[in-house]
């Protein structure tokens, strides 16, 4: 039986295509989900919860699971002085969901403004969190944009190899 939440529902609602993945329902991150869906990690978005300097209302900036957020390039993309990154208790007390669980589209109409990488662009379609720890959906990203309002920005970097 499929997993049926709020962003299935919503994607069903809105007619818009998408696949489920589902996975053991502990923290995975971007990489290992990458691996265990045999996809490429660029394509695995991870939302990462961010706090301006002022006023501090949060955003959600995807970035590619082999990526972390520039917060300088994030700050200079929104004309802010300075971002920073909250703490995963802080992040889950924002956004209400579990880190490994937070996503875009459970947070809709909840007051977040959405970046999404521009590294993005190289894929139709794009891999995120579900809404829950263990539920991965793959949806185009054209979707993604319009129902976010997502501004498409060059805000990440590779994560540095060991």
């Amino acid at each position: 039986m499929p997993i049926v939440n709020n962003v299935t529902r919503l994607l069903d609602a809105r007619k818009i295509p998408y696949t489920a993945y589902e996975l053991s329902a502990e923290k995975h991150g971007a990489q290992e989900t990458a691996r265990l869906l045999g996809v490429d990690p660029a394509s695995i978005f991870k939302t990462i919860v961010v706090l301006r300097g002022k006023p501090k209302k949060p955003l959600l900036t995807l970035v590619p699971g082999d990526s972390t957020v520039d917060l300088k390039a994030l700050a200079s993309a929104l004309d802010e002085k300075k971002v920073h990154l909250p703490t995963e208790k802080e992040a889950e007390r924002i956004t209400g969901l579990q880190a490994g669980g937070i996503s875009p589209l459970a947070l809709l109409n909840k007051g977040f403004q959405f970046v999404i990488d521009s590294s993005a662009q190289k894929f139709t379609e794009i891999h995120i969190s579900g809404g829950q720890r263990g539920l991965n959906i793959k949806l185009p990203l054209g979707d993604l944009v319009k129902l976010t309002n997502a501004r498409l920005e060059a805000v990440s970097k590779l994560i540095d190899s060991p």
